[in-house]
């Protein structure tokens, strides 16, 4: 069994020894896919700069080139951007240099966390203005709802300042009885009297905070669906204050590529539209006050009622696929609430042209007087279809113009849409070259208190001494596979401090059994009794030992974040292998080398 496990520990820690390559990893933006043709030109790229590769792979729609060195890895990227354009994006990677067979049977390196293999880290702000705005804009369609139900005229209704708004009606008596009908209906609103004829809805403080909550939350939530979904290792994605996220990606070193998978604030609004208008004529400004020209593609001017059907936030599932006419289609799925609305919505429009708009917040490249990123909203119409029959939780998308697209966008609707845009405050890309002296510097450290305790012990227990050093050597040799095995693990820094630790104190359990045997020897016992009392009566003291420390790792992976997290695995792995080495490694060292023979004299 001990060898069985060593020799698993040890296939699992290979991939470890082989390292990393720089690399140069090529994808398409939105639409767009690397197929044989691109992986062609970016060879031809590379041969006429005289830039050498190790190997160019195209796998699963993105192609992946080698390079010997950094220096290379930077050339190549320089090179390929220059070629490529904004078709693709050519972002700097560390791939892997594991032997082919290795990964046939699973065994891949260690995941690393920023401090050791580098990557980007991004310090982003929650966009309240706009995450109230929506709200806002809900109550707008509350009070018209609501009123229309009671069946009270209403002659306007606008925005107001501090998330406000204002309805103005007829005569007093209209507004008082709109206010009496309503407060007991809304909760979350405070109505009043602003002047004459005019009725006052503000947000309730609780309602503001619950929405800001929300908003930080969820798009956590939605960040963290994104990373994970477009095959970012190990993301850190976690809560900075009232309003801001912190999101590191470890391995990624083009801060656009980052943002390009992180600022995608793509979303759906679904709307109907006015057939009564002309679009030309809309073009040139003579818009109907309730609608708004949105344009396709192809610039093609659309008139769009302003009221919103229904906005991504209600999807809960996203697929592409072909429909009838081998033509590519997204196919959605809603929330309860969601299905609802454009049930109720669909059975009175049977007939009628309906919109989808995607909508998408991207960075426009300049900042604000307080420096931050200004985000342009751009909206594209991206079907229109007549709608012929009542529609419920699921329905299609068709009219998009490739499967990637649809792929693509299909990925970002199911990720979720983000409640309120995110800006960029601070970036920060943290190199390979320092993640690697914090590896050398971190395997010295380790070397050293490897190196201290095996002289410790070879000195003062002689024999015993080696034997407990081999399995010491046996414990290293564990940890790292088991690491490397468990899907959720990353090595960070303070990961490697537990490490340390743990090799420096695994020699206890050791230390324990060895006192024992001499103390047993002196008190007259036989060689082999002595061995088998001191195994056995070291097992509790080790046993106890170890837990209270097993313990304290769990609670500290339980309430700590980020490094105190990758601290905690390691030492909670460590103690788990030096109990296992020290107690079942080295029994079966000293049964092979004393077990059935007549002893004379122990070297302890």
């Amino acid at each position: 069994m001990l060898i069985v496990v060593i020799f698993v520990g040890l296939l699992y820690a290979l991939p470890n020894i082989y390292g990393e390559d720089p690399a140069v990893q090529i994808t398409g933006a939105r639409g767009v896919a690397a197929s044989e043709a691109t992986l062609d030109q970016v060879r031809n790229v590379l041969e006429k700069d005289n830039i050498a590769s190790k190997s160019i792979a195209l796998e699963n729609g993105a192609i992946l080139a080698r390079f010997k060195d950094p220096d290379v890895q930077l050339r190549a990227r320089e090179a390929l951007m220059a070629e490529l354009g904004d078709k693709y994006v050519v972002a700097l990677n560390l791939a892997p240099a594991t032997p082919h067979w290795l990964s046939i049977l699973g065994a891949e390196p260690m995941k690393l966390g920023l401090d050791l293999r580098g990557g980007v880290h991004f310090l982003m702000e929650v966009d309240m203005d706009t995450a109230l705005g929506k709200l806002q804009e809900q109550t707008m369609d509350t009070l018209r709802s609501e009123l229309r139900e009671k069946g009270i005229p209403y002659a306007t209704i606008r925005k107001l300042e501090n998330n406000g708004v204002e309805v103005r009606f007829r005569d007093d008596a209209a507004r008082d009885q709109a206010i009496s009908f309503m407060t007991p209906r809304q909760r979350d609103l405070v109505l009043s009297a602003n002047g004459a004829n005019t009725l006052k809805a503000t947000l309730t403080d609780a309602r503001l905070s619950e929405a800001r909550e929300y908003a930080v939350q969820q798009n956590i939530t939605i960040l963290r669906n994104r990373v994970n979904q477009l095959g970012v290792a190990e993301p850190l994605v976690q809560r900075q204050g009232a309003d801001r996220i912190v999101v590191e990606l470890p391995g990624i070193q083009d801060t656009a590529r980052a943002k390009e998978i992180l600022g995608a604030t793509a979303t759906l609004e679904f709307r109907l539209v006015n057939t009564n208008a002309d679009a030309t004529a809309a073009a040139s400004g003579r818009v109907p006050g309730d609608s708004e020209v949105k344009y396709t593609r192809d610039g093609q001017p659309i008139v769009l009622y302003k009221r919103v059907i229904l906005t991504g936030d209600h999807i809960t599932d996203s697929t592409s696929s072909t429909d009838e006419y081998n033509q590519p289609q997204v196919n959605i799925s809603l929330d309860s609430a969601g299905g609802t609305a454009m049930s109720n919505f669909t059975k009175d429009s049977i007939g009628k042209p309906m919109a989808t708009l995607f909508v998408e917040y991207k960075d426009s490249g300049k900042k604000d007087a307080s420096g931050r990123a200004v985000l342009v909203k751009q909206e594209e119409v991206i079907n229109v279809a007549n709608i012929q029959s009542r529609l419920g939780n699921s329905f299609r998308i068709t009219g998009i113009d490739n499967p990637n697209e649809a792929r693509q966008l299909s990925l970002l609707l199911r990720a979720g849409a983000l409640i309120a845009p995110i800006q960029i405050v601070e970036e920060r890309t943290i190199g390979p070259t320092l993640g690697q002296q914090n590896i050398t510097q971190g395997l010295e450290a380790c070397l050293w208190g490897l190196m201290a305790s095996i002289v410790f012990m070879v000195v003062w227990y002689r024999k015993f001494g080696l034997i407990a050093s081999t399995a010491l050597l046996a414990n290293l040799v564990l940890i790292v596979g088991v690491m490397s095995l468990l899907p959720g693990a990353t090595l960070t820094m303070p990961g490697i401090a537990g490490i340390v630790l743990t090799l420096a104190v695994a020699v206890d359990a050791n230390v324990l059994i060895n006192e024992r045997i001499k103390e047993e020897l002196k008190n007259g016992r036989t060689i082999q009794q002595a061995i088998h009392e001191g195994y056995k009566g070291a097992f509790s003291s080790i046993v106890d030992a170890n837990l209270t420390t097993l313990i304290t790792a769990v609670i500290l992976y339980a309430v700590g974040t980020g490094s105190i997290k990758g601290f905690a695995i390691t030492t909670a792995i460590g103690v788990a292998t030096s109990m296992f080495t020290a107690i079942v490694g080295t029994r079966a060292i000293v049964n092979l080398l004393y077990g059935g023979k007549r002893i004379n004299k122990l070297s302890i």
